[in-house]
Formats: C-alpha cells, sequence, structure tokens
C-alpha cells in the first residue's frame, strides 16, 4: 500500500512538474503580465518598434519558479542548480492590446546547467536582450569557473520580415583566458558574408588576419526554430 501511495506522489510531481514546464500563453492581452503564467517571473525585456507601425513592441524573458526545478549538484560548482526553463517572448503592440508575435521555449538558456555545473548563468552574466534600431538583439555569455578556459560570446540579430523574425547576423568571439589567444566571426545573412579574425591575442602584441569569405543561404533561420544546441556554423 505505501509503495503504491509512494508511486502515486511521484507520478502527481512529474504531473505538476510537466504542467509548470509548459504552460498556457496568452495569445492577446492588454498588460505583459498577461503572457506571463502563474509561478512565473519576467527577468529581462526590452521596449521598441520592431515592425515599423510606429508602436512600441515588447520583447522580453520569463522564467519558471518551480521549487522542483532546483537541483541538488553533487560534483564541482554550485550545490544545488536552478535549471527552470525560460521562454522568449515577443509582443506587438497595437491600439487596445498586446499580440504575442513570437515565442521561443528552447533557445534562451537556464541559469544553470545540470552538464555543465561550472557554467555561469549564459543569459544574465554579461549577456540579455535588446530592442534597438528595429533589430532584436539577443547575447549569450559563456563562462565555466571550472572545465574550461575559454570565454565565448554569442551575438544574435533578427528581424521581423515576410510575417516571421529571422537571423540576420551573428557575431561569435572566443577567448582563452590561460593563453590570450582569441578569434571572432562575423555572418551577415543578408549580405551572404562572413569575415573570421584569427591570431589575436589580449596578453601580448599579435599579428590577425582577417579573411572574408562568400557563404551560401538557402533560406533564413526563424527565431522560433533556434534551440540552446544550435551551431551557427558557415
Amino acid at each position: 500500500m505505501k509503495q503504491l501511495l509512494f508511486l502515486f506522489f511521484l507520478a502527481s510531481v512529474t504531473l505538476v512538474n510537466s504542467q509548470n514546464n509548459q504552460p498556457i500563453i496568452h495569445k492577446e492581452g492588454k498588460l505583459i503580465t498577461d503572457f506571463v503564467p502563474r509561478k512565473w517571473k519576467i527577468i529581462a525585456k526590452s521596449e521598441g518598434d520592431l515592425n515599423k507601425d510606429k508602436m512600441i513592441d515588447i520583447a522580453f524573458v520569463i522564467e519558471n519558479t518551480a521549487i522542483e526545478n532546483i537541483i541538488l549538484n553533487e560534483g564541482l560548482g554550485k550545490d544545488t542548480l536552478n535549471v527552470n526553463p525560460r521562454f522568449l517572448l515577443v509582443l506587438f503592440k497595437t491600439d487596445s492590446k498586446y499580440v504575442l508575435k513570437s515565442i521561443n521555449k528552447k533557445f534562451i538558456p537556464s541559469q544553470d546547467d545540470a552538464e555543465s555545473p561550472c557554467l555561469e548563468d549564459p543569459f544574465m552574466e554579461n549577456g540579455g536582450i535588446e530592442i534597438k534600431n528595429g533589430v532584436l538583439y539577443i547575447d549569450l555569455h559563456y563562462w565555466l569557473s571550472c572545465g574550461s578556459w575559454y570565454v565565448t560570446d554569442r551575438k544574435y540579430k533578427f528581424r521581423f520580415q515576410d510575417n516571421s523574425f529571422v537571423l540576420i547576423g551573428y557575431d561569435s568571439t572566443s577567448f582563452h583566458r590561460s593563453s590570450g589567444e582569441s578569434e571572432s566571426e562575423s555572418i551577415n545573412f543578408l549580405s551572404k558574408k562572413k569575415e573570421l579574425i584569427t591570431g589575436m591575442n589580449e596578453f601580448e602584441e599579435s599579428n590577425p588576419k582577417t579573411t572574408w569569405k562568400s557563404i551560401k543561404i538557402e533560406k533564413l533561420i526563424k527565431l522560433e526554430d533556434l534551440t540552446t544546441d544550435s551551431e551557427i556554423d558557415y
């Protein structure tokens, strides 16, 4: 009997966790809070006109606060890890309400990573979200206190066209904290050009080399299709 009750309890917790991690997001609302599910919170936001209608749109990131997603860590790094999911939402402003135009549930990393417990928060640690000149920027910063010497910054640029947000630019810089060696790449998906700079060093005089190349792009990447594991490699 006790075993059956215990199994029922585990099933109930699993069901609750599933509901908490995949809540229903409203399609429209008068306030930004109308799009934030119960027990979730806004952790970052930016405002600006994204579709050139002279209305102030909003892009923001929400995070679950479920205690069940705070897990113990027995290895290196923190004692506990917050693996609550985060959603990226983009709202378009109309005369009377906000309309949910885009949502991505898999792109913004959680505060902690169970597989990389030494990783600092990629989104909130020197990263974030910004709307500037009609472009949506998402910055991610990867820094580990153990397990890797590399620091990597990734900046994504999205523009609204053909009724969806597409990736128009991608910049990545990597830096080795021990040797000082670094390199960067910048991809312009509209001009179909890639710039690669190698041979840089943060600690000593260096002779950087810049290489340009044309890239083949069949179609632009949509914001909705990106995940934390997506590789931008051209």
